[in-house]
């Protein structure tokens, strides 16, 4: 995920760069202006740089409400991406699942056991 933004936030600079360069070479070769209209678009300019800083702020930090709104978002879907297991699977599964847990049951008694006898048999005390 921080790759995939980062790699946005680099096509987005380049994008920048390159109305920066086009808007310079546009006001190259502009014939000259007013000093009315000049004053205009630095104004226009500097709210549109507001503007965006604002835009930028907000995705890079978003609120409480945004933050969950984008978890659930996410949530969906992954939900829509899990292949569900059929009831045929589930149940063999399951089985598969407990049996697993008799054994493991059974083996974890055994050596218990023969711990505790090896315990008893070492210090001669009877529990």
């Amino acid at each position: 995920m921080a790759n995939k933004d980062r790699n946005k936030r680099s096509v987005r600079k380049a994008r920048a760069e390159e109305r920066a360069r086009v808007e310079a070479a546009r006001a190259a070769s502009a014939p000259e202006e007013s000093p009315k209209d000049l004053a205009k678009a630095e104004k226009d300019a500097a709210k549109a740089e507001k503007k965006a800083a604002k835009e930028q702020r907000a995705k890079e930090h978003p609120g409480p409400i945004r933050r969950i709104r984008n978890y659930l978002g996410d949530v969906r879907s992954e939900m829509r991406r899990v292949v569900w297991p059929s009831r045929g699977e589930l149940k063999s599964y399951s089985v598969a699942i407990i049996a697993m847990l008799i054994v493991f049951g059974i083996v974890i008694w055994l050596v218990d056991s023969g711990i505790v006898a090896a315990l008893i048999g070492y210090t001669g005390l009877r529990g």
